[in-house]
């Protein structure tokens, strides 16, 4: 298990919106689409109740800019 096994929804929402990402709508399936306030950039994240995928997570921040560590310490 690496450091991003174990996330949530929930969690990984609340870090995300720490960076200024807000709802902007909702996407096919079970996912949403995700806004950045400041530059608008746009992310898909998935909507499930298990925990997120490491490799997902890795993904959605790698799209989203985020470094991992700022992620973890958010």
């Amino acid at each position: 298990m690496g450091r991003l096994a174990g996330f949530k929804y929930r969690e990984v929402v609340r870090r995300l919106r720490a960076f200024g990402f807000v709802f902007d709508r909702s996407g096919a399936g079970s996912h949403e689409v995700w806004r950045n306030t400041s530059d608008g950039r746009k992310i898909t994240l998935p909507h499930h109740s298990r925990d997120m995928a490491e490799g997902t997570l890795r993904a959605i921040l790698r799209e989203a800019q985020i470094n991992i560590e700022d992620f973890l310490n958010a």
